[in-house]
């Protein structure tokens, strides 16, 4: 169902995506979604969401256009309904039950358009015994055994931030589903739901760990393996001035340079040699401990040892790498990653900033053909 007109650049541009307002990992999807090029319109709600940061400031709104539509009014469902039908996308991220009982939900929106792909943002799913619970990343990815994989064995175990389950698990699956459902429906001409659920997607990631577990190469605690801290060259290390490095020397060859190095070359045998991990840890933690991280990554600077210095959120931006890719962008006064990943044929960018509740009322009321009455309805932007 693309039309012309649809703002947008990239392989999305002309695809046309209703996003529920939530927090988290729904808002992020639909931003991703924007990057590639999609016409995305965040419905929200009166107030704004109950988490939020200033809207000029979300990032995860960038590239979208928003209107305010009160669900709970006597008209909001059919506000909703009439993006549904000239939609390709829908995206909520409500528990369970919720969408349909505000007149949203998948029977209501298929009535009025066969085509449409319904996504729907969980962290338990839409049935199980937890499908009904409130819940956030760091209880969603407690039960899936990722986060029991993740810091010290002598500690409690170290929570990812919120990117592990609401954007890995989570948003990431929710576009990958989406995205898959709408090459089956452009195929097919036919619609259809899919569920996205925070335990799922993020299970899903430790396919490969599952693998090692029943191979017998993984044990089920936490540093005490190849990928997970347990292993003295794969992992962090503090510098004389505070800072970290990062050394992920797993190939011999690669060991063998990082050794060489840090001026350790007595201890190549160690690399296999279980027994002696403890000796290695203490010897390398101690080199690195002499220098600092500066130091260091000058050291390392040009070598294949798998070494990296730890940056913070606000030296990653400078760092020449990532500032020759343009990893990161400036836009409207705001540092943030640029979008990903890259084509060669149509190209993704930053387009606009955050988009404000109710801004653009009337542009997508004349680019999606809504009828003035419900125009005149929606909160209206000024125009």
């Amino acid at each position: 169902m693309t039309t012309a007109g649809t703002p947008g650049h990239g392989p999305l541009s002309g695809v046309r995506v209703v996003e529920l307002a939530g927090i988290g990992p729904g808002p992020f999807a639909a931003m991703l979604l924007a990057d590639l090029g999609a016409d995305v319109v965040r419905v929200d709600r009166p107030g704004g969401p109950g988490l939020g940061i200033d809207p000029a400031h979300d990032v995860t709104n960038r590239n979208k256009r928003s209107v305010v539509v009160d669900l709970k009014a006597p008209d909001g469902a059919a506000r909703v309904l009439d993006l549904a039908e000239r939609a390709d996308i829908l995206i909520e991220g409500y528990r369970p039950g919720v969408a349909e009982r505000l007149g949203v939900g998948p029977a209501a929106c298929h009535a009025r358009n066969p085509r449409l792909v319904y996504g729907r943002m969980t962290g338990w799913g839409q049935d199980g015994p937890l499908a009904d619970r409130a819940g956030h990343d760091v209880t969603y990815i407690a039960l899936t055994g990722t986060l029991g994989m993740i810091g010290r064995p002598d500690e409690p175990p170290a929570v990812p931030a919120n990117l592990l389950g609401d954007y890995a698990g989570g948003s990431l699956y929710l576009v990958v589903g989406v995205l898959a459902a709408l090459h089956h429906a452009r195929a097919t001409g036919t619609g259809q739901v899919v569920d996205a659920a925070i335990v799922d997607g993020t299970a899903h990631l430790s396919a490969m760990i599952h693998g090692m577990l029943s191979a017998g190469g993984w044990q089920d605690r936490r540093g005490a393996n190849l990928l997970d801290g347990g292993c003295p060259y794969y992992g962090t290390y503090e510098t004389a001035d505070g800072a970290h490095m990062a050394v992920g020397a797993l190939e011999t060859r690669f060991y063998a340079e990082f050794l060489h190095l840090l001026g350790l070359d007595h201890l190549a045998e160690a690399r296999d040699d279980w027994s002696r991990w403890g000796e290695l840890r203490e010897q390398v933690a101690a080199r690195f401990k002499s220098r600092t991280r500066d130091e260091w990554t000058a050291l390392f600077e040009g070598s294949d040892a798998c070494v990296a210095p730890v940056l913070s959120l606000r030296e990653a931006p400078h760092h020449p790498h990532l500032a020759a890719r343009g990893t990161f962008t400036d836009h409207g006064g705001i540092t943030q990653p640029a979008p990903a990943p890259r084509f060669s044929a149509t190209p993704t960018t930053v387009r606009t900033g955050p988009a404000l509740p109710g801004a653009d009322t009337g542009t997508v009321a004349r680019d999606w053909g809504i009828p003035d009455s419900v125009n005149d309805d929606l909160v209206p932007d000024g125009d």
